[in-house]
């Protein structure tokens, strides 16, 4: 899962950004209209969490936006216009949700998880190899019966592998797509996510492997059961 956060306090940032993180979703930050805009042109984003009073305009301006292009990416407002029709005028505007500031940290994830899962499931589909199964929208990892308990970069690596499941995924790739947990991800960083994530695999009849491909980076294959 990956976030976009629209919000032009640099400390709201940090402190959001830490939440969403924990929680084990990938996330971009930005703080203004023009940054969002660019951000939603360039990358696929499963939730939009988004404060209104930009320095540069009105963060509705994103969402009627949003909707005239007929891109339904869930929308989650946070805002200090905690007036009723304020309310009204975004969920108007195309916004699905709405949470007022200063807002507690877990009804924040609560709801997010709320708009996920209310994505198609066309959308976003359990993962699937072997007996390993991965579900985006909970971030939970599954062998059968059991849960796998993994840290946020393991989560979001397995995440990452599985989707190219059978072809190789470049680790320039890995480095990208996880550095956003909390600045730039060195490579050698990405070989101790890798080896943490085998470990957690290891006791668990998945029926795969991650096979790491030199030079290149790495391969996640079903096995023989």
């Amino acid at each position: 899962m990956r976030l976009l956060l629209v919000e032009d306090s640099a400390r709201l940032r940090e402190l959001v950004g830490e939440t969403i993180r924990t929680a084990g979703w990938r996330l971009d930050a930005v703080g203004d209209v023009a940054q969002a805009q660019e951000a939603l042109a360039t990358t696929g984003y499963d939730l939009v969490l988004l404060d209104l009073g930009l320095p540069d305009g009105d963060g509705l301006d994103i969402v009627r936006t949003l909707r005239r292009n007929r891109d339904g990416t869930p929308v989650l407002v946070l805002t200090a216009r905690g007036a009723v029709d304020e309310r009204i005028a975004g969920l108007d505007a195309g916004a699905d949700d709405y949470l007022t500031k200063p807002f507690n940290n877990g009804e924040l994830l609560a709801r997010a998880r709320a708009l996920l899962r209310r994505a198609p499931v066309s959308a976003d589909p359990v993962l699937e190899a072997g007996a390993l199964r991965f579900d985006p929208a909970t971030q939970e990892a599954r062998c059968g019966d059991d849960v796998i308990a993994l840290a946020p970069r393991e989560r979001a690596a397995l995440e990452i592998l599985l989707r190219n499941a059978g072809r190789v995924t470049p680790k320039r790739g890995l480095e990208e797509k996880l550095s956003g947990f909390d600045g730039e991800i060195s490579p050698n960083a990405i070989e101790v996510v890798v080896s943490r994530l085998r470990r957690r695999l290891a006791p668990f009849a998945t029926a795969t492997a991650i096979e790491t491909v030199r030079g290149v980076g790495y391969l996640l294959r079903e096995t023989e059961p």
